[in-house]
């Protein structure tokens, strides 16, 4: 029996598109688009600060110095929360769950920065019974340490926790612990799959 669901953030709840900082931070950069882009998801920085190995200012200093970002950390960190669009079909399904009476956690690899701002504008943030995030865990999905932080905090395992995320390798962490899993594609069939599950 599922005895709570665990929802990742990002592309699952929030869609977020870090092309529209990129776009904002390039003309106050010596850095172009494809440079910035490659700084943000290709380098090592974002995964230092998502698994909190540094703060907000560590990471903001890190930014100017490779990009020669002219802004202050304010102005960076309101063009770094510019980036997300609701995905209200599962923010509508997550409300109906947990109306329902079945604990809801977010699991998510995401930073203080973006926490901060999502938890002031969403008001789905508040509906969660409690929140696993990387950069307090001090580990990345799919690494178990983030897991097990996971199954500690809501004292359950196995088939008693459903989990929805969309990324394939996060899955199947999930999987070799016996989660009841669903790899999000799109509402629609994130819909027809908790149906199958019994929780909507």
């Amino acid at each position: 029996m599922i005895r709570v669901v665990a929802f990742d953030i990002g592309k699952v709840l929030l869609d977020f598109d870090y092309g529209i900082l990129i776009r904002k931070m390039a003309p106050r950069s010596r850095l172009d688009i494809n440079a910035l882009d490659c700084l943000l998801n290709q380098s090592p920085l974002l995964s230092q600060y998502e698994s909190g190995s540094i703060d907000n200012a560590e990471f903001f200093k890190a930014v100017q110095k490779v990009t020669g970002y002219d802004g202050t950390q304010d102005e960076f960190a309101a063009q770094f929360e510019n980036i997300f669009t609701p995905i209200q079909e599962v923010i509508e399904m997550h409300a109906k769950i947990s109306v329902s009476g079945i604990p809801t956690w977010t699991f998510s690899n995401t930073n203080p920065m973006a926490v901060s701002h999502i938890s002031r504008v969403y008001d789905f943030w508040p509906r969660f019974t409690g929140h696993i995030l990387s950069h307090e865990a001090g580990a990345l999905k799919p690494d178990s340490k983030i897991y097990q932080a996971l199954e500690d905090a809501t004292g359950y395992t196995g088939e008693e926790i459903a989990y929805l995320d969309d990324r394939p390798e996060n899955i199947a962490a999930g999987n070799d612990r016996d989660w009841k899993t669903i790899q999000f594609k799109t509402p629609v069939q994130a819909k027809k799959a908790f149906e199958m599950i019994g929780l909507l």
